[in-house]
């Protein structure tokens, strides 16, 4: 029986016991990190009428999350001597189950002295996320490319659903959400190696930046800071290596790494960066199918530095594909899936797997203009990481 299944079976007689004092027990889970920061304040401030409720959503907070923390949740109560002498009734319940608690070894390793604890070892595998907001997520988001004509894709038509719905739900993950709309190649420079530069708060001035509030873009209030995670999803044209501006010269997607590479000066030294980039890597078509209103974006790199994870619509050589009314394939299966594996608590690369998956199934048919027919068309994202650990995005409590 997993954790969580050992507490929804006593979760009814749980409740019952741990209001016997509820500003302990949350500030054992908070303490042991079962919870973030932002829940324990939400925790603390919820409007209940009865000490009931407020334990509901404690322990309802715990559930949605990992089954690591189900078990940690477990652990605590059956181990924390403050705890057990507090909550004498939870001898009662049965809160063992297959593999939740294994039995202690005795070790005579001359080293047991320098052993670390399990609990802190996995700690370290997880990159911290105390911040408030969590960080910024830069939109970069090129619909109209004046000097193409309308047959080539003047506008790229359903980027705006796109960048819609990463404002949604980086929003709902607690993040400050940005977007810079038609940008040059310059200015695409300029506006990254701006978020990347050293100080807490970004400078912000010289740029044209929306800030997404209450359900729609608007004009920036006030300077973001950099806060522990920073994503950056461009949405744009490209082609092997490089993303395009509206006025089609190329930035190289290895420089954009480059400027965020870790040195003594950059706040994000350590924390870990996330591109989301949908745009073509080439003029190849992935062959097997796409709907008739759909066209090409025209990107590939190679991650060079630590903490840093790309994501690719397609892999090289490729076209990636983009429906003018739904957006493109593979953001929007980004955004599903974010907010479909964020709440139990699974990490960002497996997520990315799950999208890959997806796009991957998915088919349609396209209008080969070369050949002058249709032909049916696929796609398959790419994932570079040197991210090194996991990185786990938990949605904002409301």
């Amino acid at each position: 029986m997993s954790s969580k299944d050992i507490i929804r079976k006593n979760k009814t007689k749980l409740q019952d016991i741990l209001c016997g004092n509820y500003k302990l027990i949350l500030d054992k889970v908070y303490e042991k990190e079962l919870i973030t920061q932002r829940d324990y304040k939400n925790l603390k401030s919820i409007n209940k009428e009865n000490l009931s409720g407020h334990v509901t959503e404690m322990v309802d907070t715990i559930m949605d999350k990992s089954e690591k923390a189900c078990k940690d949740f477990l652990y605590l109560l059956q181990t924390d001597q403050a705890v057990k002498e507090t909550f004498l009734d939870l001898e009662n319940l049965q809160l063992r189950g297959t593999r939740v608690l294994p039995a202690p070894v005795q070790t005579t390793s001359p080293d047991e002295g320098n052993m670390e604890p399990e609990c802190k070892r996995q700690k370290k595998d997880f990159y911290k996320i105390n911040s408030e907001p969590v960080g910024c997520c830069l939109i970069i988001n090129n619909e109209k490319f004046p000097s193409l004509s309308v047959e080539n894709g003047k506008l790229r038509r359903g980027t705006d659903k796109d960048a819609e719905s990463l404002a949604k739900v980086f929003s709902w993950l607690g993040f400050r959400v940005l977007m810079c709309k038609d940008q040059t190649k310059d200015r695409m420079d300029q506006t990254l190696q701006c978020f990347a530069s050293p100080g807490d708060a970004i400078q912000v001035q010289d740029l044209v930046i929306k800030e997404w509030s209450e359900n729609r873009f608007t004009d920036l209030q006030q300077l973001p800071h950099h806060g522990d995670v920073f994503v950056c999803c461009i949405l744009t044209h490209g082609a092997q290596g490089v993303v395009l501006g509206t006025d089609l010269e190329p930035l190289e997607i290895k420089e954009i790494k480059h400027f965020f590479g870790a040195t003594d000066q950059s706040p994000l030294t350590g924390k870990p960066k996330v591109f989301l980039i949908q745009a073509c890597q080439g003029p190849n078509m992935q062959q097997r199918v796409l709907l008739n209103d759909l066209e090409e974006d025209s990107s590939t790199s190679i991650p060079e530095a630590a903490d840093i994870l790309v994501a690719l619509s397609t892999v090289e050589d490729y076209v990636s594909l983009r429906d003018e009314d739904e957006g493109s394939w593979f953001i929007q299966s980004v955004c599903e899936q974010l907010l479909e594996q964020c709440p139990g608590g699974e990490d960002i690369i497996s997520i990315l797997h799950h999208v890959n998956d997806q796009v991957c199934k998915k088919e349609g048919s396209i209008y080969n203009k070369k050949h002058n027919t249709y032909i049916r068309a696929k796609q398959a994202p790419e994932l570079h990481s040197t991210l090194r650990k996991k990185l786990v995005l938990l949605p904002k409590s409301t």
